[in-house]
């Protein structure tokens, strides 16, 4: 990968995901076959922040500033790719990569607890399970998410 092809080196993607806990086990997807990242690889849920996630609200400040935009686009994110909803949101870590059409990402990883709602999975997955932190080995996740 080419890195000085990148043009803007300021501007990122920016992506939220969640580990979803219920009591001891914690929700993981399988990304779909087309997905452009990873596809067919197992990870938590989460998805990319768009501006529709508050410009269409009201400013936090007289300035246009919003407050807690993240944290709403990954709210919704969740809703629509699992279906369910999440309580408190506790921030976890950050990661960096450049993706294979070299576009260069920031991911806010979160948890929370599952709150309400069955998994129901959206086309942006393919499988869904509840798993213990020592069954992460018998799925194909992305790098990262097994940190034992």
């Amino acid at each position: 990968m080419k890195y000085k092809q990148i043009k803007n080196r300021e501007l990122h993607r920016i992506v939220s995901t969640a580990i979803i806990y219920k009591k001891d086990k914690f929700l993981i997807t399988q990304r779909s076959l087309d997905k452009k990242v990873w596809p067919g690889r197992w990870t938590v849920p989460g998805g990319g922040l768009e501006i529709d996630d508050y410009v269409n609200m009201k400013p936090t400040t007289k300035n246009k500033i919003w407050y807690f935009a993240l944290v709403g686009s990954l709210k919704r994110e969740i809703k629509e790719e699992v279906g369910v909803e999440m309580g408190e949101v506790k921030y976890l870590l950050d990661l960096v990569f450049i993706r294979p059409d070299n576009v260069p990402t920031l991911t806010l990883s979160f948890y929370a607890p599952w709150k309400k709602g069955k998994v129901k999975l959206n086309s942006e997955s393919i499988n869904y399970a509840w798993i213990k932190a020592n069954e992460v080995s018998k799925y194909d996740l992305i790098e990262g998410i097994d940190t034992r």
